[in-house]
């Protein structure tokens, strides 16, 4: 894994993957607040879960080498970094 995240552009993922979300949250909000989706950025697949553990996994199902843009439905931009900044701590 630690191969693939050197490999990766997250710049890239975080800004195309934030872009496909306001495409498409109209979509699970506010039916799915509090889910999280993981997005692959290249295909636009979404896959849904109650943490984003279970969504990176159900994703890694179809895309193992792939990173994804994981977001917390119906949270807003301050919650999500909020929630960056705390696991960068960590």
């Amino acid at each position: 894994m630690d191969d693939l995240l050197k490999s990766t552009d997250i710049a890239k993922i975080a800004e195309e993957g934030a872009k496909i979300y306001s495409e498409i949250k109209y979509k699970y909000e506010p039916a799915d607040n509090g889910k999280f989706l993981a997005i692959d950025i290249d295909s636009k697949e979404v896959f849904i879960a109650n943490s984003s553990s279970e969504a990176v996994a159900l994703a890694k199902v179809k895309h193992p080498e792939k990173v994804f843009y994981v977001v917390k439905i119906g949270s807003s931009a301050v919650e999500i970094l909020a929630h960056l900044t705390a696991i960068a701590s960590a």
